[in-house]
């Protein structure tokens, strides 16, 4: 593997309280509107707000659509690819914070 080939990794918190329009969402993970747009097409993000101008975006939207690209980019999926692969990812993820919590008591 080339050193050039490889991705820098983004690490920090993402804070469900934040709101991104459009325009900031789309600058945050180095997308075209039309990407998102169809992503929100698709319903794997779901953005606040009936008319394109007022929407607003979660976090998690950041951190799927940012899993979104890499998906489409790194593994060829097409959209509704992407939504299966996140919505199954999403599961697993609740799944293991529910062992890990019977783990517990």
């Amino acid at each position: 593997m080339n050193p050039h080939d490889l991705l820098p990794v983004h690490t920090g918190t993402v804070i469900e309280d934040d709101s991104l329009t459009l325009e900031q969402l789309c600058n945050a993970c180095g997308v075209h509107t039309d990407w998102v747009i169809s992503l929100v097409e698709e319903s794997i993000i779901e953005p606040q707000g009936g008319e394109i101008q007022v929407w607003r975006f979660s976090g998690g939207s950041l951190v799927r659509v940012r899993s979104a690209l890499r998906l489409h980019r790194d593994l060829g999926v097409n959209l509704a690819g992407i939504a299966l692969a996140l919505d199954l990812m999403e599961e697993l993820e609740n799944l293991r914070t529910q062992l890990k919590i019977m783990g517990r008591n």
